[in-house]
């Protein structure tokens, strides 16, 4: 996308207010590394584990069958849940060995998108590979100025920005509809973050 951008627009977040949704155009972080590293420490606290439990909680209310997790974390969701796993970082693809999936390849009924459907460069790719559900957590802004001055404005890390609005939007586009939103993740102690259960119309 950034090849079609004036220059001085390459780094810079692009926003519609029609739409509710930005862009920041800044090329992608690198997740090589100790980005897993991190995360399976921040899945081993206190707040790592009552995520977890709060969003397996979310997705039962739901769906009773194994979900894809896109992005693991620190992959304790997956074990959790019983879950198979999406991954750009090798030490998390070696982690998941069999339980990997790749949905670029294969339709797949629900996945889950805790923190990660903002990292994504191509979202509506990875959202047309799923015939049934999707759970995401992000954060959720009311308007460009509360994206710039949230701490949640991370470019090159998250890609993509939407207010409650254009998020249900962008989602109801691609043929899903809005059954649960809420914010525990937010009442846990994570300030802007918002929860969305989105199933595919027939």
């Amino acid at each position: 996308m950034t090849n079609v951008l004036p220059s001085g627009l390459t780094n810079c977040l692009l926003w519609s207010d029609e739409l509710g949704i930005g862009y920041h155009a800044r090329p992608p972080i690198d997740y090589k590394g100790a980005y897993f590293t991190k995360y399976q420490k921040l899945d081993d606290s206190g707040m790592g584990k009552s995520l977890t439990a709060s969003r397996l909680a979310f997705v039962k209310r739901h769906f009773d069958e194994q979900v894809l997790d896109i992005g693991i974390g620190g992959g304790r969701f997956v074990t959790e849940a019983n879950a198979l796993g999406f991954d750009v970082n090798p030490e998390a693809i070696a982690w998941l060995g069999d339980r990997y999936l790749d949905p670029y390849q294969n339709k797949v009924k629900a996945i889950s998108c805790w923190d990660s459907l903002e990292h994504i460069q191509d979202p509506e790719l990875l959202v047309g590979t799923v015939t049934d559900w999707v759970f995401v957590s992000m954060p959720i802004y009311n308007n460009q100025e509360d994206c710039l001055l949230s701490k949640h404005f991370k470019p090159g890390e998250h890609i993509w920005y939407w207010t409650r609005q254009g998020l249900c939007y962008w989602f109801e586009k691609l043929g899903f509809e809005l059954i649960e939103e809420n914010k525990i993740e937010s009442d846990l102690g994570r300030e802007g973050i918002e929860s969305f259960a989105f199933r595919k119309r027939n």
